[in-house]
């Protein structure tokens, strides 16, 4: 036990090795949650051994306490006598805050869009806000996912209107779309209209290298590195420090995701649509995308007050 805590803390205190070739200017480190991650794929590594029996019984129950849960985590069912409140939880992790969700009004959205130099990303960033998908299901799309006439009955698909389908499948760049079950999204014309400016960016490239056009995917490599290869994670992270850079604000992928679905729960679309644009399987993931402003809240305290004066109730 006393190697895994070295580990843990080992995992933090040691700075990551440089990306690329240029050297960061400071020396980067793990955050504490994503050390706990780690550790917690180590410990339930270390349990499958013990059932395996390549591990000792007694490392395994080292691992974790029994603990009782007296504030349920939202969604959890404790069973109708309360028997799944005492669960094991592991004592191997760092004690971090909840920091909630981050996201973006869209006046900042719209910032972020404008802040893109190219058409490549200037739709990437464009399809994650008007879709709410995540970044994997975003960069596994293949160009006969886009349908975006008005009607797609000559492509064999009877859904109408412009939309994207989102579909799980194995990708050279390792992106993978979380959900199993394939789902079709609605797109607006702003979504199009930047896919036809990033398509005629992809032809001028095209010009000079043919590759640009190789790949049947929709995210590829244009201006650095292999020409036409699928774009992967790690790229999509450069270019969105980048553009974080030159707009003064902190934006990462998923925050599109949470900006999106909050806007259509703020507008007052029904909830199971809005799951189901997000490909939610449980209707308390919602949950996670109800953000409440802090002019939200003196709204709601002054609304109370002023009700209060007219009753003549202090």
């Amino acid at each position: 036990m006393n190697q895994i805590s070295g580990f843990l803390h080992w995992l933090v205190d040691v700075p990551l090795p440089a990306r690329g070739r240029r050297e960061p200017l400071e020396p980067r480190f793990r955050k504490k949650r994503s050390a706990n991650a780690v550790v917690t794929t180590t410990c339930e590594f270390l349990r499958f051994g013990v059932r395996q029996e390549w591990v000792p019984v007694d490392v395994g129950m080292q691992l974790s306490n029994e603990k009782h849960l007296v504030y349920l985590p939202r969604g959890y069912q404790a069973g109708e006598d309360g028997q799944f409140r005492t669960i094991q939880a592991s004592e191997l992790k760092f004690t971090v805050s909840d920091e909630g969700i981050a996201w973006l009004p869209p006046d900042e959205v719209d910032r972020v869009v404008l802040g893109t130099t190219r058409a490549r990303d200037r739709f990437l960033v464009g399809l994650l806000w008007v879709t709410g998908m995540r970044i994997g299901e975003a960069l596994g799309l293949r160009r006969e996912d886009m349908h975006l006439l008005s009607n797609s009955r000559t492509l064999g698909c009877s859904i109408a209107g412009p939309h994207v389908h989102v579909r799980r499948r194995i990708n050279t760049n390792g992106a993978l779309a979380k959900s199993p079950v394939s789902r079709a999204i609605p797109v607006t014309e702003l979504a199009v209209g930047l896919y036809v400016d990033y398509v005629h960016e992809r032809d001028d490239v095209a010009v000079l290298s043919p590759e640009a056009w190789t790949s049947d995917m929709v995210f590829v490599s244009l201006f650095r590195g292999s020409i036409g290869r699928a774009m992967t994670y790690s790229a999509v992270k450069d270019m969105f420090d980048r553009l974080a850079c030159r707009v003064g604000l902190v934006v990462r992928p998923h925050m599109l995701r949470h900006s999106a679905a909050t806007e259509w729960i703020r507008s007052g679309e029904p909830r199971d649509v809005v799951s189901a644009l997000l490909g939610h399987q449980s209707p308390s993931s919602l949950a996670l995308y109800l953000h409440i402003t802090d002019g939200e809240m003196r709204t709601a305290v002054e609304n109370v007050a002023a009700r209060r004066e007219l009753a003549g109730v202090r």
